[in-house]
């Protein structure tokens, strides 16, 4: 099972794409090193609540909806899995 940390960091990397940002493009819009945006990504970093807040606002989103999100990715992906199984 994925930690907390893990799944934000992929939620962020996904939204980061599909934004068409590089991890330096973003690191910058949020005054974060690459290497510390990279440790967040790969769930290897423990962001603070302000990182968290400094995060979502260059994506667009308050706190909220991002967590909102990462729960909802979280969710349709074990849906995806147990219908996979299933089959």
């Amino acid at each position: 099972m994925k930690t907390l940390a893990q799944k934000f960091g992929e939620c962020v990397r996904e939204m980061r794409l599909e934004m068409g940002l590089s991890q330096v493009e973003f690191g910058e819009r949020c005054g974060f090193y690459q290497t510390y945006l990279s440790r967040i990504e790969n769930g290897q970093a423990n962001p603070t609540l302000n990182a968290v807040e400094v995060i979502a606002n260059a994506l667009g989103l308050t706190v909220f909806e991002l967590f909102d999100k990462i729960r909802g990715d979280a969710h349709n992906r074990q849906k995806s899995s147990a219908a996979k199984r299933s089959r």
